[in-house]
Formats: C-alpha cells, structure tokens, sequence
C-alpha cells in the first residue's frame, strides 16, 4: 500500500512475461553451471568420497556464489532504479505522473519497488541454490540467511541511490554516471575512514558495517571475532545500518521529488529568454559533419557533466594514495595480480561502464525525445551519424581515458614495468573501451526500450569482467593440474558465448555478430591463462583481435544496414 499504484501495475504485469521466467530460471541455472565448473576444476573426474574434501569444496562455492550475489545486487539494484525514472523523464511522461493525484512517497517508493521487483526476485531464487550448497558441508543456516540479509540490504541501498541520482538528474548519462562513482566513492570512503580508526578497534567494526563486502567476508570467515562480535552479529549490525541508510536515502528523495522535478532550468530559461526581448544569439558555425559538431561543441549531455569527470578524478586521485602508501613488499591481491595492477584494472572497469552508459544513452536519448526520427530524413548520412557519434563518445570521454593510461606510464617511467608491457597494456586497454563504446552503441540502435537497451549494455560489460574474475579464481584453484582439467571450463565459456550471442543478435543476427559471439569468449579464456602464465604478447594479440573483431562486426551493419539495424526495413533472405 505504501508503494501505491505504480508498483502494484508492476507487480501485475511482469509476472506475464516471458522474459520474467526465462531470467529467473536463467540465473539459478548460471549457477549450477558456474558449481559445475567450479567442482570440476576442484576434483576433476575423479571420484570423491572425502566428506572433508566436499566440505571445503561446498565452502569454495559458497565463497564464489555470496560475492558473485552480492556484487549483482549492488549493480542491477542502481542500474534498474536509475533507468526506470531517467525514462520517464527521457519520455516527458514524468510530468504527467507529477500532475496525477499520486502522493510523493507513492511515486518514489512505487518506482523504487518496480525497480527492485527483478533483482528482490532473483535473490529469492538463490536460496535453495543456497540450501544445496548447504548439504554438502562446511556452510551453515546462520551463514545463509546473513549472506541474504546482507545481500537484501545492498541491493536496497543501492536502488534508493539511484533512485535519489535519477529524480535528481536530468540527464540520463549523469544519472547512471552519477549513481556509479557515487558507489565507488562510498565504499573508498568507508574503507579509508575504517581503516583510520584502527585494525581492531570498535569504532572500525561500526563504520565497516556500512561496507556490505566487509560485511560479507565476516560471514564467510565465522571463526574470525575481530571487534569482539560475532559473524552473525556483525551481519545484523550491517544490514540494519545499511537498511538504515538506504531509508534515509528514500525519505530524502520524498522530500525532494516534488523540488525537484519538474527541472527547474526549464523556467530559469523561459524567464531568460522573456527577460530580453529581441535579442538573437549570434549563429553558431557549424562543421560540415553536424552529428560529431553537437557531441562535441555543445553540452549534449547536461552542464554538470564536468564534476563527473572531476569526481572520477577524485576516484582515480584516492587509488593512486592507496598504491602509494602501501609497503612496496606487498602481496598480490586475490594472489594473482599486484595492487597497481589491481588499481588499474578497477579504474579501467570504471571507464569502460561510463564510456559504454554514454554511448548508449547517446541514441536512446534520441529515440526517446523524438530527435532520432527527425535526422533520418535528413541528408546525414549512416556513416556520418554512428561515426559521429561515436567520435563524440570518445571525445567527451577522453579524460577517463587518458588517467588510467597516464597511471599506467608513469610506473613505466618508474622502471616498474617494461615500456613493451607499457604499450601491450595501451593497445588492450584502448580495444576495450573502443568495445564498450561500439556495444553502447550497438544495444541502442538495437532494443528499442531504453531500460532494457541500458541494462543490456552495461550489463554486457559488467557480465564480461565478472566472469573474467571468476575464470580466474577458478584457474588458481585447479593450480596444477589445470591441463587435465581443461575441458571442464568448457561449459562455462559455451555459457558465455551463449549469452553474447544473444545479447548481439538481439534484432538482425549475422555471421560475422554470431561468429564474434562464439571466438571472443575463448579468446578471453586465452587471454586470462596466458596472463597467469607470465605471458605478455599473447594476452594483447587476442585480446585486440577478439574484440577489434567484434568491433568491426557491430560497426559495419550500423553504417551499411542503417535502416535494418533500426528495424525500419527487412533484410532480404537468400
């Protein structure tokens, strides 16, 4: 009752929908595939009778599923709650909420529910996963159920977030900007201030209770009674506090939503405009391509697009300190990867999720506001747009860009890694974001919902480094016996090809789109064991051959098949 109508709608409707099953029973099987790998790399094809071994392999996979869970929950629980209100606004259709008789706390909390309606779903699939893990030792009930408490109130903190971001914003790029450094910089801030306050201290067990992944590695370490408490009790201090938190967030935004929207530039332009009568701004040149001019001499994507920028240098600026300070004799994060390549590496996710939100909301912006129907019967042609635009995403995007490389040559010039690595690392790092602007850009023209357009994109590249870092783990737990191993990774990589070439072939599949989906997945598997292995050369070859590819796939339809791509036409069969 207290969401209102725009919730119970949500609630009525999605349960009718194909899609709602084939994602729930989607998931539950992702995880019994990613048990699967995870017990063959383990074990092998031998057989096991060792209760001890099950045992500490049901607390491998409990380990893997809590931080995969919880990492998912964080993600979709922002990304749907932003996305869901910045359409309304994209759509105008937010003022006609505005206008009805829906009281502010209906109109947030039934938004911020329909958000979380998917992702409140999908957690409570994964409890009887759970309960399996659970017959085969080494986890027990209270893990479980702090596990999903846990993971319950990061989600929740983490859509009222969003849902704060997007009826602030209006820009859909700044909304889920915002809303993902915004999450980046919480989580430095509490760790910085946790470990101020003392290793062992009480006052860094409460503030680390605002941290759900501190939260969780309590529960998954129940021996460990560091600040004098309990896992359980650390788990319930956790998710009080950040349920706490995420109620604070949603009160904030109630108080506001009506101050707010509508946006206040829309009259403190009328009001410009009405103040001097017969004034006419001088024409503005424009270049022979206007697609590219607009993207990168106007403010297309809002006035506060600069303190994004800058609060991704504050984010860079703070992992750069944290490399800086820690002893230069330290170990290899998870044992696979040095801090500074572990710093790199979080920052280059970060670019490539912002640069991919930008590309995508680039068209469904267009699409949304009517403007895209506007320019097709113009004389731009295929090239110059998808061309243009992409330009301007990068141009735009240059900063983000250019810090992790600057990052990354200054260890260079520090002797820290070799100028060969320097310019392998350049040359990968570059095809990656190239990937995810081309993606962004591919999902728009693709989906024609923006939210369904927005999830695919930025849930593409999420998916793709999170089953990087899972392939990882799962590769330094065989350890040696890895090559007898081998085949068992195939049902995970056939897994992801799968869900690629879905995602790619969404509305006019191809050979060269299917043929991309099938190699990039086992290029990346190459890419992963190579680096392991100390290999540099190899790791950029396919690394840039496999996504330049995939690149090219998506860009080649977008300029030859404009029409076709945008569903306008039917490619002829034959």
């Amino acid at each position: 009752m207290l969401a209102g109508p725009l919730f119970s709608r949500e609630a009525l409707t999605v349960p009718r929908q194909l899609k709602h099953f084939m994602v729930r029973s989607g998931y539950v099987g992702a995880l019994f595939v990613l048990m699967y790998t995870a017990a063959q790399t383990t074990f092998g094809w031998q057989q096991v009778r060792n209760l001890g071994d099950i045992a500490r392999f049901g607390e491998l996979v409990f380990q893997v599923f809590a931080f995969v869970q919880l990492t998912l929950m964080i993600f979709f629980s922002v990304l749907f709650a932003a996305g869901n209100v910045s359409q309304e606004k994209d759509r105008r259709t937010m003022l006609l909420l505005l206008m009805t008789d829906l009281r502010d706390r209906e109109l947030v909390l039934g938004k911020l529910c329909a958000s979380l309606l998917l992702p409140g779903v999908l957690l409570a699939t994964s409890i009887p996963v759970f309960f399996i893990v659970h017959l085969l030792g080494g986890v027990s009930l209270e893990q479980i159920g702090c596990v999903i408490a846990v993971s319950a109130a990061a989600g929740f903190v983490a859509g009222t977030w969003g849902s704060l971001v997007a009826f602030w914003r209006e820009k859909t790029f700044q909304t889920l900007a915002i809303s993902l450094i915004g999450i980046v910089i919480y989580l430095g801030v509490v760790e910085g201030a946790a470990i101020f306050a003392g290793a062992n201290s009480m006052a860094s067990f409460v503030v680390g209770t605002l941290n759900p992944f501190r939260a969780m590695l309590r529960v998954l370490e129940p021996f460990n009674t560091s600040g004098g408490t309990s896992f359980v009790t650390a788990a319930l201090v956790s998710t009080g506090t950040l349920t706490g938190l995420g109620v604070l967030l949603a009160l904030a935004t109630i108080w506001q939503v009506r101050i707010w929207n509508p946006s206040r530039t829309l009259g403190e332009a009328a009001t410009k405009d009405e103040s001097m009568p017969g004034v006419v701004r001088p024409p503005r040149v424009v270049w022979n391509s206007p697609v590219i001019w607009r993207e990168m001499m106007t403010k297309a994507y809002g006035r506060k697009a600069i303190f994004i920028k800058l609060a991704y240098l504050v984010v860079a600026a703070f992992a750069i300190y944290s490399i800086l300070s820690s002893p230069a004799d330290s170990s290899l994060v998870l044992g696979m990867i040095s801090p500074a390549g572990a710093a790199f590496v979080g920052l280059s996710l970060l670019t490539m999720l912002l640069v991919n939100a930008q590309a995508v909301t680039s068209l469904t912006t267009e699409r949304d506001v009517g403007t895209l129907e506007l320019l097709l019967v113009t004389d731009i042609t295929a090239k110059e747009f998808i061309l243009g635009k992409l330009g301007g995403v990068l141009y735009n995007s240059k900063e983000l860009v250019l810090t992790p490389l600057l990052f990354m040559a200054w260890y260079a010039v520090q002797g820290t890694i070799t100028t060969e690595n320097f310019v392998y690392v350049s040359l990968g790092f570059l095809t990656l974001v190239l990937f995810a602007a081309m993606l962004g850009l591919h999902s728009g023209l693709s989906y024609e919902t923006s939210r369904t357009a927005i999830a695919n994109s930025l849930g593409t590249v999420f998916f793709l480094f999170v089953g990087i870092f899972i392939c990882m783990i799962l590769i330094l737990q065989a350890r040696a016996s890895f090559g007898l191993q081998l085949p068992s990774f195939l049902v995970f990589i056939l897994g992801g090809s799968l869900g690629l070439w879905v995602s790619l072939t969404h509305r006019n599949p191809s050979p060269a789109l299917t043929l991309a989906a099938g190699v990039l997945p086992f290029c990346t598997f190459y890419a992963i064991t190579s680096f392991l292995l100390g290999q540099t050369l190899g790791v950029c070859l396919f690394v840039v051959a496999a996504y330049g590819f995939t690149v090219i796939a998506m860009l080649v339809p977008a300029v030859s098949e404009f029409d076709t791509v945008l569903g306008r036409s039917v490619m002829p069969k034959g």
